[in-house]
């Protein structure tokens, strides 16, 4: 029993490293990104990819690695993604082009994907049911821990040793984390015998998931091109729900969603996801562009909502663990509701004080909300099919994640017209008087219908277990 007790924490400080290093390079490569396009005399289009294809490479591998991992062993795939995230970072670093480097993130995503995809499956694995929240929970903290190590750190490194540094700093983590889980992590779960691996099903995920994220992340969503690229992407996904019906072993396995929980929490999470995640990006706008504070204030200005997640969500998970899901959830989609609903009567006038208020009922709403909600929906679902099941709830969220800006924008164009608000939100010049007003409403507008979403999102989190967790083994 001892024995046991102490696995389930190294498995969760293992996974929680890994988890908080993925992390780590989505934000710090932001604050870095001006000095990176100058010094490798890069374009603006390498700029944007620098920064979606690390996520774009995570979020089409997650449903496919979880469904590999559920084959060939969790931990396996789990420190081979530590090992591919390591050399990606070394090749980053060594980038002579912004090509180079956005090639380079692609293999570097696909190293993040690799620890995602499992860390959440390894500690279901390790924890028993009734401390699962709160396990799955300070996972949760490694994540904001890593955004706030992002926003704090890149400046900084980038100041005094170049931006390779923000690179450079990932190899000995990434060296000593391969070794550490090697050495400690083991596997728990059965591998099904005689299932085979469903090619078919895993490519045409990969083309129709990628088709339809592109077309959200280049240019005017509402263009022609875009709407080609999103309808052909939407036609794949079509035959892929086709394909994996008639498959014996699926890639994405459709039956799950018939667990009532699984499917519930995972809804609930994606409308939640799409709101959360362009939250700081609007307030940013505002931060920047209404009220001129600088980049690298606005970014310091935006950690405490990060650490409000990164203390509370312990707790929540233990809540969660105690009463269940189904309050918290519904607690916290309210409060990120009401957040919104503040930030859209924001003016001109505003102060800051105002912002940090709104940022701070965020953070609370979305750690109460997270740590529950995935405790929901991993508990749910049988021991060998929860690299499959974290797969497709990472898949979902990082697709709201992605989803979130260009959405945000869609909803701003319905305010100002997108070539204008192209030029505004690539410039960093405090607006005119003329202008203000208008991008001030585009903002309004959008934080209303996202806050909207986030209060539908509160239906299907009505639909979860009030009592406490049950895992099947």
């Amino acid at each position: 029993m001892k024995r046991k007790t102490e696995y389930k924490w190294t498995a969760l400080s293992v996974t929680c490293l890994g988890t908080f290093m993925a992390n780590l390079d989505l934000t710090i490569v932001v604050i870095g990104l001006p000095t990176i396009l100058q010094q490798l005399h890069a374009t603006l289009v390498h700029g944007i990819w620098i920064i979606t294809g690390y996520t774009l490479m995570m979020t089409i591998l997650l449903v496919l690695l979880g469904r590999l991992a559920d084959l060939y062993g969790r931990v396996r795939l789990y420190n081979l993604g530590f090992a591919i995230f390591t050399v990606g970072s070394l090749l980053c670093a060594l980038s002579k082009t912004g090509a180079e480097l956005v090639g380079f993130r692609f293999l570097q995503g696909a190293g993040a994907a690799l620890l995602y995809a499992n860390g959440g499956a390894i500690i279901t694995d390790a924890f028993p049911p009734e401390e699962l929240g709160m396990g799955l929970g300070i996972n949760v903290m490694s994540v904001n821990l890593g955004a706030i190590a992002g926003y704090t750190l890149g400046g900084v490194m980038i100041s005094y040793f170049g931006w390779q540094s923000i690179f450079w700093l990932n190899i000995p983590i990434g060296i000593f984390g391969t070794i550490w889980g090697y050495l400690n992590l083991k596997e728990i779960s059965r591998k099904p015998v005689g299932q085979k691996f469903d090619f078919a099903g895993s490519i045409l995920y990969c083309v129709g998931l990628a088709t339809i994220l592109l077309a959200l992340t280049i240019g005017d969503p509402l263009s022609i091109r875009n709407l080609v690229i999103f309808g052909v992407g939407v036609a794949v996904f079509i035959a892929v729900i086709f394909v994996e019906l008639r498959q014996k072993f699926p890639t994405l396995d459709l039956t799950l969603f018939n667990i009532r929980q699984f499917a519930l929490g995972n809804i609930a999470g994606f409308l939640n996801a799409i709101a959360f995640s362009c939250g700081p990006f609007l307030r940013s706008l505002y931060l920047q562009l209404i009220l001129g504070y600088s980049a690298a204030k606005t970014g310091l200005l935006l950690i405490p909502m990060e650490i409000i997640i990164f203390a509370i969500s312990p707790l929540s998970g233990k809540l969660s663990d105690k009463y269940g899901a189904k309050v918290l959830s519904c607690l916290g989609l309210f409060l990120n509701a009401s957040a919104l609903f503040w930030f859209a009567s924001f003016s001109k006038g505003s102060s800051y004080g105002a912002v940090l208020g709104s940022l701070v009922l965020f953070g609370f709403g979305m750690a109460l909300f997270f740590p529950p909600n995935s405790s929901a929906v991993m508990g749910s679902v049988s021991a060998e099919k929860r690299g499959i099941a974290n797969g497709i709830r990472m898949t979902l969220n990082q697709t709201g994640n992605v989803f979130s800006v260009p959405f945000s924008l869609l909803l701003m164009t319905l305010v100002m017209p997108y070539a204008k608000l192209s030029q505004i939100v690539g410039s960093s010049q405090l607006l005119s008087s003329n202008e203000g007003p208008v991008f001030l409403r585009a903002i309004d507008h959008a934080c209303f219908i996202l806050g909207i979403i986030t209060l539908f999102a509160i239906i299907p989190s009505l639909g979860l277990r009030f009592n406490k967790n049950k895992k099947t083994d």
